[in-house]
């Protein structure tokens, strides 16, 4: 396949007090086995070039585990993969003259930094309110001497997937952070480490996460659409059963 010429709508903001607005690019010279951040770093070669301001956008491991690369592509958090970071996404899913509409999550909690990137700091205080397991840590014990059912094991292990991109905040109408809260904290509440702290580990991260100023879930399932992990919403539901427990 010969190379792309793309139309790129990009959200540009200097700062969180910026208006901020939609600018238009057009790059030529795009190759479907591009990534898409390879793409973006392609524009910004072309822009330092001619003496503009290259896009501002968060990135790391480019290999879908660090969730870092956040951004909305075409009104969908990651683009249009299922169960695909951004990074992990390839221009090989666009076409020739194709228009692609670049834009931050935007929710009140994240507030803008610059350009495409937000301040996701809210989901790491969720995380901090949740404390610590008070067993011993050091040597690990025998595998046999805590037992754990596989089911239990393989579900944990499915919540503690989560990437922290906050993809599922993006997408949810109300900007709610329960997907992410209610994987995180049911990753420890369902394992027998974390079940010392559980009741007080459930209070505490929900009342993070609503003090940090995220809505609430109305179950509209957008969050577990957009998952480039793929976490279901009974992450919610385990939330929710283990908060009313804790309080009650």
């Amino acid at each position: 396949m010969s190379d792309m010429t793309i139309n790129l709508k990009i959200w540009r903001q200097k700062n969180s007090t910026d208006s901020g607005r939609f600018e238009d690019y057009l790059l030529p010279g795009v190759n479907e086995h591009m990534s898409f951040l390879e793409m973006l770093d392609v524009l910004n070669e072309k822009l330092m070039k001619e003496g503009g301001d290259p896009v501002e956008f968060d990135h790391d491991c480019r290999e879908g585990i660090c969730g870092s690369c956040n951004m909305v592509i075409n009104g969908r958090a990651h683009g249009p993969k299922h169960q695909t970071a951004a990074c992990q996404l390839h221009m090989r899913n666009y076409n020739d003259g194709d228009t692609i509409v670049i834009e931050p999550p935007r929710a009140a909690a994240f507030p803008v930094i610059k350009d495409l990137v937000v301040d996701r700091s809210a989901l790491d205080r969720i995380i901090e309110a949740g404390g610590y397991i008070s067993v011993k840590t050091g040597a690990a014990p025998e595998a046999n001497l805590i037992p754990v059912p596989q089911e239990v094991s393989n579900q944990a292990f499915d919540y503690a997937t989560c990437i922290g991109c906050g993809a599922c905040v993006a997408a949810c109408p109300n900007s709610s952070a329960s997907l992410f809260t209610g994987a995180k904290l049911s990753h420890l509440n369902s394992l027998p480490q974390g079940q010392p702290e559980r009741d007080k580990r459930s209070i505490a991260m929900v009342n993070q996460m609503e003090k940090e100023g995220f809505g609430d879930c109305s179950n509209y399932a957008e969050c577990e659409a957009v998952c480039p992990v793929g976490i279901s919403i009974s992450a919610i539901a385990q939330m929710r059963r283990d908060y009313m427990k804790a309080v009650f």
